[in-house]
């Protein structure tokens, strides 16, 4: 038995790295999935590997951050399949990297909104559809950095994707009442683009690598696991939680 069996999930940022392989895990598990990012390139050669393989799949290219994304996101996923159960709210970006002094307002901005308000969005609508259903799955992608770890550098990356963590747990108790569960996943140095632009030297990626106990970066298929697990019938009674997929980022002190 397929985990996600007659669900219908979306998956944002789903061109590259975490988002694709999670789409990719959610159509092998039965899930008719709905993709969107802003490369339409991308997102065809995504679909048509999930068809290719024996799954279900539509793409809409467009931009996270934009409040009709959202909408027309939800409505392609019940017009087209007859609902929403599951959404995966992974769209983000690292955005300018430097000391504070440095950022611009305007990049400031832009990370705040690619990686929260666009979450912020993406539930207002998504959850709305789940109510329909009487219960769903809401995921949103976190993180370690500003969490267990404070990486210089990154302050709109972390403060960002903390906020996600404070949005999960309210949601969490607003959808309860209708079944949906609200979780945030946080992984560890992954090995994706966005991973691979911080992780751009061997002397960096050392670096990275040797934060985590297991000493290693995750592929993305890891973590999509994980994901898998958060929208799934096996985590039913698992909301307002930030489930660390760190390989030991948190707790290595070595």
């Amino acid at each position: 038995m397929k985990a996600l069996n007659g669900k219908v999930a979306i998956v944002t940022g789903a061109s590259s790295g975490i988002g694709r392989a999670t789409a990719q895990l959610f159509a092998e598990e039965g899930a008719k999935v709905v993709v969107s990012a802003r490369r339409q390139d991308e997102l065809d050669r995504l679909v048509s590997d999930i068809v290719v393989a024996g799954g279900t799949a539509t793409a809409l290219a467009c931009d996270a951050k934009d409040e009709g994304c959202a909408a027309a996101l939800v409505e392609l996923a019940t017009g087209e399949f007859g609902g929403l159960d599951i959404a995966f709210n992974n769209a983000g970006t690292l955005g300018e990297m430097g000391p504070v002094a440095d950022i611009s307002l305007a990049d400031w901005r832009s990370v705040l909104e690619t990686n929260l308000t666009s979450a912020f969005l993406g539930a207002k609508y998504q959850m709305q559809a789940m109510a329909e259903r009487e219960g769903g799955s809401l995921i949103f992608t976190s993180t370690f950095v500003g969490y267990a770890v404070g990486v210089p550098g990154l302050a709109a990356y972390a403060a960002s994707k903390a906020g996600l963590i404070g949005l999960t747990q309210v949601l969490a108790v607003e959808g309860g009442v209708s079944g949906i569960r609200v979780n945030a996943i946080l992984p560890g140095g992954t090995d994706t683009p966005m991973g691979q632009s911080f992780a751009n030297t061997p002397e960096t990626r050392a670096f990275v690598e040797g934060l985590h106990a297991l000493k290693r970066m995750a592929t993305p298929e890891e973590i999509a696991r994980s994901v898998l697990y958060l929208a799934s019938d096996a985590a039913s009674f698992t909301t307002g939680s930030a489930l660390v997929v760190d390989g030991g980022v948190s707790i290595n002190r070595a």
